[in-house]
């Protein structure tokens, strides 16, 4: 859960006495075998701020490569949980200004600024306003994000006439993800509700059921699966869908060879046997619904057309793939001992369609080679399929 913050704490942090307080703090260990030294020294010389300055650095140290400049920031561990990567925020914000250019935006539920932050430094984007309904974290606000317009206001209650309102609803519940669409703080569905006829960009969770969303609620925006270096990081629902588009996948990779897929495109990829490589999409292309249309888009074809494994003769440029060495039907037993005789010492074992534990399995087959492969196990049909594989990515 994390320290309980006050406004006192946030004005101290703030201070210039604060800010000498943080980079002592910071010069300690703070682990698990220091952390009563630790505080016993913070205690000596900050009394009845400890616990602040403590929460705070491990906070900044958790948040190093999620946000920007974590090491200046104020943030408490929920907001950091629950607080936009910041490549999702900069993506979102270049958006909203390719699609609303010059626009004032309101984040209603803008905690302690992630979203914020990538708003204000982005060329395109006019007012930025934030709002919400704890003080702390709009404190905090108030320090991470100096450029933004701030206001202490109940996300359901319009406090602005924005041209683009975006929102963040917390999915945390007693510590848990939640995905169901009833179980965020506000709702969602008030939240579509009460902004309904203006341009609203809601972040909700990746598992969100999307297609419940549209058949019961009558949502008819775009749904925009976003995955982040390979996880999934979330759905962002676009209350103004471009023509044609309902669903959407941004594949973002910080080291480049990102993309953006939609339903838009071609989804008649065949089905057939295996090829030289197996591939299996990103998860947001998973999510989105959209495994034909990156399979046709790129040359490749379904194994099995419940299945999401593709296959092909070539892989994508910056897909990694395994090459298929042999198949087999579905046998540990032939597995094991097909394996010992490639001389197979450890191997990556991925598996859809079929009940089976890959840590479990890859114990009971003892390998105890020297070379490193890969084994694809899914369903074709209703016959169990294995592939032996050797892992590889596509470069140019």
């Amino acid at each position: 859960m994390g320290y309980d913050f006050t406004i006192d704490d946030v004005a101290f942090l703030r201070s210039e006495s604060g800010r000498s307080a943080l980079e002592f703090a910071d010069s300690l260990a703070l682990q698990s075998d220091t952390m009563l030294a630790d505080i016993e020294k913070l205690s000596r010389r900050f009394p009845d701020h400890q616990a602040a300055l403590v929460e705070t650095i491990i906070c900044r140290r958790k948040a190093a490569g999620k946000l920007r400049d974590p090491g200046r920031l104020l943030l408490t561990n929920d907001a950091l949980q629950q607080a936009t990567a910041y490549p999702v925020a900069e993506h979102r914000a270049a958006e909203i200004a390719d699609r609303y250019p010059g626009a004032t935006v309101h984040d209603v539920t803008c905690s302690i600024g992630a979203d914020l932050g990538a708003l204000t430094v982005q060329d395109g984007i006019g007012r930025v306003i934030g709002s919400d309904l704890d003080r702390v974290r709009l404190a905090m606000a108030a320090h991470n994000v100096p450029g933004a317009t701030l206001a202490r206001a109940d996300a359901l209650t319009p406090t602005s006439d924005a041209d683009v309102v975006i929102a963040d609803p917390a999915r945390r519940s007693g510590g848990r993800r939640s995905f169901r669409l009833e179980d965020t703080e506000p709702p969602l569905l008030d939240v579509l509700a009460v902004y309904a006829g203006r341009p609203l960009v809601v972040k909700s969770a990746p598992g969100i059921d999307y297609r419940l969303l549209r058949d019961r609620y009558g949502f008819a925006g775009e749904v925009q699966l976003v995955s982040l270096n390979g996880g999934v990081r979330e759905a962002c629902l676009w209350s103004e869908p471009r023509t044609g588009v309902r669903r959407r996948a941004t594949v973002i990779r910080t080291g480049g060879a990102g993309f953006e897929i939609t339903d838009a495109a071609d989804d008649s990829a065949d089905v057939d046997d295996v090829g030289t490589w197996i591939m299996d999409p990103d998860g947001a292309v998973i999510r989105a619904g959209l495994v034909r249309h990156f399979a046709k888009m790129h040359g490749l074809w379904q194994l099995d057309p419940q299945i999401a494994y593709l296959s092909g003769d070539e892989l994508p440029v910056g897909e990694r793939g395994w090459r298929v060495i042999e198949q087999m039907g579905f046998s540990e037993k032939h597995l094991k001992r097909r394996l010992a005789e490639l001389d197979c010492g450890t191997v990556e074992i991925m598996v859809r369609g079929v009940d089976l534990d890959p840590d479990r399995l890859r114990k009971r087959l003892k390998l105890k080679g020297s070379r490193s492969l890969a084994v694809v196990i899914t369903r074709i049909g209703r016959a169990g399929a294995m592939f032996i594989c050797e892992a590889g990515v596509r470069q140019t």
